[in-house]
């Protein structure tokens, strides 16, 4: 059986090590269960719908809706593969489960509105399954409330076309939706531990989603907040794809 894959868009090299890691941890999986691409470097190889089954997309510091002149030639190189997998995955020819970041760009080329008008602050928040969201095959096992994972500058506005809404929350109204049986995406961050989440606040600790000065103050409430029902999420999406 082919392998799922781990898709990074993360310059820093350094979070990009620890994000594969959270991942493969989450979904149970070794490294030859779970391999890596990083399209920060590589293109999205021609054969990549039939070497992997599926995929899962990391966060990044880059904005999907930064103006197309702004963005570096990796930016829009990799945001065009990422449009790809999406595509494949809203037909039904893959699985993908897109986060933070890949929500944006998922949400952009599939038709729908991100915007500047729901970021959220660095560390935990509260997530609500939407009734959708009570009976979607992977979000249906986790409880209607629980805690997640956030930092980010921009969120869904509009859903695309045909998605259904899982949950939401005040400050963020769409942190999950799923298009077709076999695209999800996420807001929210399902792969760190708290840990996990404190030490890649250091890499970007000055990229404007805290004040730096703020770290100590942020990273204990991170780590005083239980945080477990979105691994849960990529242990089902792992066993289901």
């Amino acid at each position: 059986m082919a392998p799922l894959v781990y898709v990074c868009v993360r310059p820093q090299q350094v979070a990009a090590e620890a994000e594969y890691a959270s991942f493969r941890t989450a979904m149970g999986l070794t490294t030859s269960q779970l391999e890596r691409i990083d399209l920060t470097r590589d293109p999205l190889p021609a054969d990549a719908l039939t070497r992997w089954r599926g995929f899962v997309v990391g966060g990044s510091p880059y904005n999907a809706t930064d103006s197309a002149e702004t963005k570096a030639e990796a930016q829009l190189r990799l945001e065009a593969d990422l449009a790809r997998i999406a595509d494949a995955a809203a037909s039904g020819e893959t699985a993908a489960l897109f986060t933070c970041y890949g929500i944006g760009v998922a949400t952009a080329h599939l038709g729908g509105e991100i915007s500047r008008d729901y970021p959220e602050e660095t560390g935990p928040t509260e997530v609500a399954l939407t009734d959708d969201g009570r009976v979607d095959p992977l979000f249906g096992m986790l409880p209607p409330t629980f805690a997640a994972l956030t930092a980010h500058k921009e969120g869904t506005s509009t859903l695309p076309a045909g998605a259904v809404l899982l949950a939401t929350n005040a400050n963020c109204p769409v942190q999950a939706y799923r298009v077709g049986t076999r695209l999800y995406a996420t807001q929210f961050h399902p792969e760190p531990t708290p840990r996990d989440f404190t030490e890649r606040m250091t890499v970007y600790r000055n990229d404007g989603y805290f004040d730096a000065a703020d770290y100590d103050r942020v990273a204990a409430r991170v780590l005083s907040t239980p945080v477990t029902e979105p691994a849960r999420l990529l242990a089902a999406f792992a066993a289901a794809y």
